[in-house]
């Protein structure tokens, strides 16, 4: 049985091209499956391939051409109308902010100054006039009542009683003058954003949307994986090549087995349903046959053949069939 030949190993350069082409082609139809034209009320928005880029592949040193593409979004008429107002009324604002921004040049190189000497002069002028009678009311009543419980000026009792009045009296004050204090701080803060809170809101304005194209969902195609593939073929082709190889090794090895001394009827002229299905090692036909007094299909040589190649290997017996021993044609001794 002649030796199979093995496939060959798939080149990895090969296989990286038909990988790599196979999926930037996909990657290119998929940009065009997912990117398609859309029409809205507000509009339209176009794809267009407008140019080509080259790239090569570093590995293989192929050159792929990707397209280049361009997104154009056209505003429908009544759209563009008001993005034409909103555009002018912009700049307007624009140069509003700009003209008034100029100030802020000088108002904010002047820190700004939260202590007001007069705010808390005024808050305590307008809290005494009604804090003042309230506090000479309850000093009053407490003096009284600290006579009709028989405690007199002077005595420590008295002291005490008065200084805890006199600490109530200036939390009273204090309370004026930092929670008024505070709101004056908040109004003199106002005021001083104000200015630049005008200007930002003027930067600001009012702006137009785009179109609200509706999202689109395109058929994504999967990446063909051509170097698996070729892999694949290559290691069924491998497969195939070692059940050869084996299918060989056994009618070999059973050929090998029937021993050197084996002297074996094998004149073509008693065999029938001859069939070639291979070659020995050495180049000499196999075959598949039955023999015409009858029996199961049986592998071996022909005499005929051996004859040409080994003649030493073949007998001529009395009947005057040839026979072949074996293990001279195989060399089983040698």
């Amino acid at each position: 049985m002649g030796k199979p030949k093995a496939p060959t190993p798939p080149d990895p350069k090969e296989t990286s091209a038909a990988s790599t082409g196979t999926n930037i082609s996909t990657a290119i139809a998929n940009s065009w499956l997912n990117n398609a034209n859309q029409v809205t009320p507000d509009g339209t928005i176009t794809y267009t391939k407008t140019g080509e880029e080259k790239i090569t592949d570093p590995y293989t040193g192929k050159t792929y051409t990707i397209p280049k593409t361009t997104v154009t979004t056209t505003l429908s008429e009544a759209a563009q109308k008001i993005k034409d107002q909103t555009d002018a009324a912009q700049l307007n604002l624009g140069t509003l902010a700009n003209n008034q921004s100029s100030f802020l040049n000088e108002y904010m190189a002047k820190p700004f100054d939260g202590s007001n000497e007069a705010v808390e002069s005024r808050l305590m002028e307008l809290g005494r006039k009604r804090l003042d009678p309230l506090i000479a009311q309850q000093n009053e009543a407490l003096q009284t009542r600290l006579a009709n419980q028989g405690i007199m000026p002077g005595s420590a009792a008295y002291d005490r009683a008065m200084a805890q009045q006199g600490q109530t009296t200036n939390d009273a004050y204090n309370s004026l003058l930092l929670s008024g204090r505070q709101q004056a701080f908040a109004e003199a803060k106002a005021v001083r954003d104000q200015p630049i809170n005008e200007i930002s809101a003027l930067l600001s304005g009012s702006q137009i949307s785009s179109p609200q194209a509706q999202g689109f969902n395109g058929s994504t195609i999967p990446t063909t994986d051509n170097a698996g593939l070729i892999n694949e073929n290559y290691n069924q082709k491998m497969n195939a090549y070692n059940q050869q190889m084996a299918q060989r090794n056994s009618v070999l090895g059973g050929l090998f087995g029937l021993g050197a001394n084996l002297i074996k009827f094998s004149d073509k002229r008693l065999k029938t349903d001859i069939k070639k299905i291979g070659k020995t090692t050495d180049g000499q036909p196999l075959y598949a046959y039955r023999y015409k007094a009858g029996g199961p299909m049986q592998l071996g040589l022909m005499a005929q053949d051996v004859e040409k190649k080994r003649p030493d290997a073949v007998i001529t017996t009395p009947s005057g069939f040839k026979a072949v021993d074996y293990g001279k044609a195989l060399m089983l001794g040698a």
